[in-house]
């Protein structure tokens, strides 16, 4: 189905293994019948069918996971060259009537995906989707006095669902329950390799739920799980606090309740369904300005967004990963949201992120992170088909890279596993950046064209992605920068030169060359890249 590792880094990947402090006992056999994520000194690896993965992904739009629409989804999925597609599972349509439940889409979604030989991710529309309950069925949307919504401070009724309510609940984890069990049976072979469970949880217009029962547990005493010294210091609390929430927490109270009261509610919907199949699952973040600290008043309050990452940890233990939603705009901002959920406790995973040409950039930096996967969001056409040229045209840049990575797929999440990838994304102000390299520094350079001067991207989407294969052998990968080495460390000052660059691609593990650069492509400050990625394995050599 996919592209298999080279038989040699298949060996020294599960030499590696041997080590893996993910599964908490050195030299623990490790179970590769089911996807799953390994640690190991704080970086992390995706395994599916026991060997790395990279999800090279694209997301559906909400309301096109229907049989209508996938052609038209199969269709922009060939075009991005994508291995996982992200696709909804409404719950509406699961449980169109209490109890008896339809998945004909789930067979749907399985058949489609194998026969174009693509992984999906699915995604639970189940209680929360975009802090509202748009998505449940019909029959309890008719019934509100027995599945709430929140209750404003004024008194308002909020469209968003109480995380208080107990048939709610019971209502969710049976559904999403039944899916998991189903899917345990009809998909053997793991075409679904991770699940999401709800969708960008949390509440707009209020920062928590104020109804009666919500208050009581307010001015409760804070739950232990959250007085641990650990988590009150990296909220910037005393370490000995404890009392209700208003006294432990000061003005971030009602956020943290929202966030203990949402993370706890999808955590046990979250064990019930691991508890009939227990694949990855993660929780999707809608994200809030990562540089200002501003107030939940201006964002959607308790879902996991960066302040609150060690609630939803203690709240969610069933939660494998809190993966953001990146539809921010600016380089600082959306680097500073890459290095925030970048965490030991948190394997990185960008879900959605704005089909923008601009965004396809950032993947590159997940790499260099040791992300698993990335993925712009809405890669169809919605329905409209009159907009084929239009939408090929947005997914080109994105399409591009994963055309490039696909063959080395395999490899590119190893390196990232071992932390042998960095990564320059171009800024706003066009500036050159230095990658350090130890016995090498990289100087990279954005721009497109030839000769002694590059013309600047008006875009500013400039990339550059290096893997160090050993101390003077590098891969390197970019779109309109140029790359100029000097030596560095005990080097610096030396003579120095290219012993070879080569163009070429990965084939089963192995790269092979299709020509050696010299002369105009490596004489006038290093090796350029335009518009479209190249592979190059660059030697160098100090006289």
């Amino acid at each position: 189905m996919l592209k298999i590792i080279s038989k040699t880094a298949q060996n020294i990947f599960l030499l590696a293994l041997i080590f893996v402090v993910g599964d908490k006992a050195y030299g623990q056999t490790i179970d590769s019948s089911l996807p799953k994520l390994i640690e190991k000194n704080g970086r992390h690896a995706f395994l599916v069918d026991g060997k790395p993965f990279l999800m090279l992904g694209g997301q559906a739009h909400n309301s096109s996971a229907w049989p209508a629409l996938m052609p038209g989804v199969w269709k922009s999925a060939g075009t991005m060259h994508l291995n996982t597609l992200e696709v909804p599972l409404y719950w509406e349509q699961i449980e169109p009537q209490p109890g008896k439940l339809d998945f004909s889409l789930v067979d749907t979604l399985l058949t489609q995906a194998r026969q174009h030989h693509v992984h999906l991710v699915l995604l639970w529309f189940g209680t929360w989707k975009n802090g509202s309950n748009h998505y449940i069925p019909e029959w309890m949307k008719r019934d509100a006095g027995k599945y709430p919504n929140i209750t404003g401070k004024t008194g308002k009724a909020i469209d968003s669902p109480s995380p208080h309510s107990k048939a709610t609940l019971e209502a969710d984890v049976k559904a999403f329950s039944a899916v998991m069990r189903y899917l345990k049976q009809a998909d053997a072979q793991h075409t679904v390799i991770m699940f999401q469970v709800e969708n960008e949880p949390g509440s707009w217009d209020t920062v928590r739920d104020y109804s009666a029962k919500a208050q009581k547990l307010f001015e409760a005493d804070v739950p232990a799980e959250l007085l641990k010294p650990a988590i009150l210091k990296a909220l910037n609390v005393p370490e000995n606090s404890k009392g209700p929430w208003a006294k432990v927490f000061g003005d971030r109270a009602d956020e943290y309740f929202q966030a203990w009261s949402i993370a706890r509610f999808i955590d046990q919907v979250a064990a019930a369904g691991k508890a009939e199949y227990p694949l990855p699952l993660y929780v999707n973040v809608a994200l809030r300005d990562p540089l200002t600290n501003p107030p939940a008043t201006h964002y959607e309050s308790g879902g996991a967004t960066d302040n609150v990452i060690p609630i939803w940890k203690a709240a969610a233990p069933s939660i494998d990963l809190l993966a953001p939603d990146i539809y921010l705009s600016g380089s600082e901002r959306v680097l500073k949201v890459i290095d925030l959920y970048t965490r030991a406790d948190n394997t990185l995973f960008v879900p959605e992120a704005g089909l923008i040409a601009d965004n396809a950039k950032y993947f590159y930096d997940v790499l260099a992170h040791g992300g698993i996967g990335f993925s712009p969001f809405g890669i169809d056409d919605n329905g409209d088909a009159s907009n084929d040229e239009h939408l090929a045209e947005r997914l080109a840049p994105f399409a591009q890279e994963y055309a490039m990575a696909t063959p080395m797929m395999r490899e590119l999440a190893q390196w990232a596993f071992d932390d042998k990838i960095k990564a320059a994304v171009e800024h706003e102000d066009g500036a050159e950046q230095t990658i350090k390299l130890g016995a090498w520094d990289a100087i990279i350079k954005f721009g497109s064209g030839h000769g002694g001067e590059l013309k600047p991207n008006k875009d500013h989407n400039g990339r550059a992605m290096i893997v160090t294969l050993d101390e003077n052998k590098f891969i390197m990968t970019g779109t309109n920068c140029r790359i100029t080495f000097h030596p560095a460390g005990g080097n610096t000052g030396r003579a120095w030169q290219y012993l070879k660059v080569e163009e070429g691609r990965y084939s089963d593990g192995i790269f092979k060359s299709l020509r050696i650069l010299n002369g105009d492509e490596t004489d006038w400050g290093g090796p350029a890249i335009g518009d479209q990625p190249r592979v190059l394995r660059i030697s160098l050599m100090v006289r």
